[in-house]
This record gives C-alpha cells, sequence and structure tokens, in this order.
C-alpha cells in the first residue's frame, strides 16, 4: 500500500471512532489519521492515497470544521494522481432525507481537482429517503450509521477495505 492518511471530521467522536477504526484494519498508523483542524496544506505532498471522512450535520452539511482550512486546502490543491476514498456518517431515522450528505461535497471537490475517487458502495442495502451522496445508485463512498445501525459497521467496512485496499 502506498503512503495512505485518513482525514476526517468530528464532533461527538463518533467520526473519529470509525477513522481510527479503518486505519487499525488498513494498518494505517495513528499518526497519519489526521483531525481536519489539524490538516495543513504541505501535508498532502506527502500522500498518495488520501481517506477523507465526515459526519452530516444540518441539511446535509459537512462536518462544521471542514469549513475551515480542510475544504479550503483541498480547493486550492491539485489533487491529479491522487487516490480517494470517502467515508461518512449519518443517522438514516432522524435525517432520513440527508442521509450522510456531507459525503456529497468532499467527493464534489475532490473529483473537480482530479482526483481519482475509489470505493462507492452499493445504496441498497441502507434505509434512507434521500442522500446528495448517492449517485446511480451507488454511495460515492461508505456510509455508516452509528446511531441506528451499528450492528452493520463491521461489516461494512470490511466489505469496503476489501473493495479499496488492492487500489491504495
Amino acid at each position: 500500500m502506498k503512503k495512505t492518511c485518513i482525514i476526517y471530521g468530528s464532533t461527538t467522536g463518533t467520526c473519529e471512532r470509525l477513522a481510527s477504526k479503518i486505519a487499525d484494519k488498513l494498518g494505517i498508523t495513528s499518526d497519519n489519521v489526521i483531525n481536519v483542524s489539524d490538516f495543513k496544506t504541505e501535508m498532502l505532498s506527502e500522500y498518495d492515497n488520501l481517506i477523507l471522512g465526515t459526519s452530516t450535520w444540518g441539511a446535509g452539511d459537512l462536518q462544521d470544521d471542514w469549513y475551515g482550512d480542510g475544504l479550503k486546502i483541498l480547493m486550492d490543491s491539485d489533487l491529479s494522481g491522487k487516490t480517494v476514498a470517502i467515508f461518512g456518517c449519518g443517522d438514516c431515522a432522524s435525517y432520513s432525507d440527508t442521509f450522510c450528505g456531507g459525503m456529497a461535497e468532499l467527493y464534489e471537490t475532490v473529483i473537480s481537482k482530479g482526483a481519482d475517487v475509489i470505493g462507492k458502495v452499493d445504496a441498497d442495502d441502507y434505509m434512507y429517503e434521500a442522500s446528495a451522496a448517492v449517485i446511480n445508485g451507488e454511495f460515492v463512498g461508505l456510509a455508516l450509521d452509528e446511531d441506528n445501525e451499528s450492528d452493520k459497521t463491521d461489516a461494512r467496512i470490511d466489505r469496503w477495505i476489501k473493495q479499496i485496499k488492492d487500489n491504495l
């Protein structure tokens, strides 16, 4: 596996825990798991692969810390040659109409900057009404719901890692 980091935004700690779980399963050391509020432009050159994580807030918005420098760093960078995978967490019961929608903004940003995005997930395995993060029946990344479907998290992560690992 090429040099990979996980960059996450987390308000309540859920996305942070998921980032750590994904890192453990991929063998990524904790110093390569970065809170987006600590992410700096110069870090991009250190990594071939980025795994980006966000929780979803409000009407399908990114976690607040992404709106600091994190999203700006991605928008101001050429991501050609970088491989990106995205994961997000949401609440399919209380926010069924915007479930994991925060992933959509990350996806649109990195695609527009030339990244190769991997790790789309079939949306049929989820209970939700709508999501901006679904394109042609697939989530743009791994959607997780620790509030209502935590019993599915490990299996979903394992399937996703199996899908993306050879491309990292």
